[in-house]
């Protein structure tokens, strides 16, 4: 049995969106449909994917404004963020007429999720973890026998997430990286909401808004 993931950039703000699966099971999860519903869908068919269920990092237009539409049309559960991000959701209707996107549904999640929770997508677990900053609400969700974490507006290659929008801030950020990512190991890839994969270890030893300093 292994863990699987392939990720498709989607909407202008090209947001990776990932479809995971179990190899084993070929049970999947769609991780932040932010747009381009038909090919996400025509991917996961291309793999021979069965998606069961929507995880979300956070309510942000371009990571869940097609969630609604997503789980309406194929039935599937919605499965986080934090509550915290529930302003977000109410107002995806004015994110998507903001930012040109198509209109997106509200919507309430099947199931809220919490630091420490975990996830079943086919026999592999994912791991939870709350790391508000970029968002309140906003969660990681970490494989850790592929040692791949879903990170969305987190971290990213060289950079963190904004905190300029409502409910973020810069220092909450700074510790979930350190206190919740930190600790999954160096050798942890992860797959960020924007731009290339990197390493914990590479964004603690480089990064200049989270690289570890002497003492």
């Amino acid at each position: 049995m292994s863990f699987r993931y392939q990720t498709v950039p989607v909407t202008p703000f090209q947001q990776n969106c990932s479809i995971v699966w179990c190899d084993e099971t070929m049970e999947g999860a769609v991780v932040d449909p932010g747009g381009e519903l038909p090919r996400l869908v025509a991917t996961a068919q291309k793999l021979g994917v069965t998606l069961k269920q929507i995880l979300l990092t956070h309510a942000h237009i371009d990571h869940a404004g097609g969630t609604g539409t997503l789980a309406r049309e194929l039935g599937l559960p919605i499965v986080g963020p934090h509550e915290a991000d529930q302003f977000w959701i109410d107002g995806l209707p004015q994110q998507s007429a903001m930012f040109g996107f198509p209109p997106a549904e509200t919507f309430t999640p099947t199931r809220w999720l919490h630091d420490g929770d975990t996830v079943q997508v086919g026999h592999c677990t994912l791991q939870v973890r709350h790391c508000p900053g970029h968002t309140p609400g906003h969660v990681v969700f970490f494989e850790p026998d592929s040692q791949r974490a879903f990170v969305g507006d987190v971290l990213f290659a060289g950079s963190i997430g904004r905190t300029d929008f409502p409910q973020g801030d810069f220092d909450t950020l700074v510790e979930s990286i350190r206190s919740r990512l930190w600790p999954m190991g160096d050798a942890v890839v992860f797959i960020p909401g924007h731009g290339p994969e990197s390493s914990f270890g590479q964004e603690r030893r480089s990064n200049p808004y989270v690289r570890d300093v002497a003492r």
